[in-house]
C-alpha cells in the first residue's frame, strides 16, 4: 500500500498550535519511519497534553510518580503499527531551552520517538539510547532536507 494513504491513519489531537501547520509534513515522516522498518500503520493517536495530564497517566498505567515527556502504548501486531503516544507539551517546551531547540523540532523528535518505539526499538539502556537517538537523528535530518523545513 502507498505510505501516503496512511497519513489517515495517524491521528493528532489537543493543541496542535506548536506544529505550526505542518501537519502533513509531519504525518509524511513519520509514515516513513514505519515505510522504511518494512512496517504499516493501523492506526497511531499522538495526543499532545499538559505535564499534569501526563504524570496521572504514568501513575495509574505504569505505577510511576514522575514527569516525562512521552508515553507510548504500543499494540502493534505483526507488521501492522497500532499505539497511542502520549506527549507533555510542557516538557517539550522545558526540553527545548534545555537542548537549545526550537519547541517544533523538539516535538518532531519526540513524535519520531515515539514512532520509532512502535518499530520496536527500545531505551533502557546506553546502547539502546545512543541507537534510538541516531535513528531520531536520521528522520529529523530527512525530514529537514525533503520538506526544507528551517528548525
Amino acid at each position: 500500500m502507498e505510505q501516503s494513504l496512511y497519513l489517515n491513519n495517524i491521528l493528532i489531537y489537543g493543541n496542535k498550535n506548536i506544529l505550526k501547520g505542518k501537519i502533513t509534513a509531519i504525518k509524511r515522516i513519520l509514515s516513513k519511519i514505519a515505510k522504511d522498518h518494512k512496517l504499516s500503520i493501523a492506526s497511531i493517536e499522538i495526543n499532545l497534553v499538559s505535564d499534569n495530564q501526563l504524570l496521572e497517566i504514568n501513575k495509574l498505567s505504569l505505577n510511576h510518580d514522575y514527569y516525562t515527556d512521552i508515553i507510548t502504548f504500543d499494540y502493534t501486531e505483526r507488521k501492522d503499527i497500532n499505539g497511542d503516544i502520549y506527549i507533555s507539551l510542557d516538557r517539550i517546551r522545558e526540553n527545548a531551552k534545555t537542548y537549545n531547540n526550537s519547541p517544533y523540532e523538539e516535538l518532531l523528535r519526540v513524535m519520531c520517538h515515539g514512532v520509532l518505539h512502535l518499530c520496536g526499538y527500545k531505551d533502557k539502556s546506553k546502547i539502546d539510547k545512543k541507537q534510538m537517538t541516531a535513528m531520531e537523528n536520521k528522520y529529523l535530518e530527512i525530514y529537514k532536507n525533503q520538506f526544507h523545513v528551517e528548525h
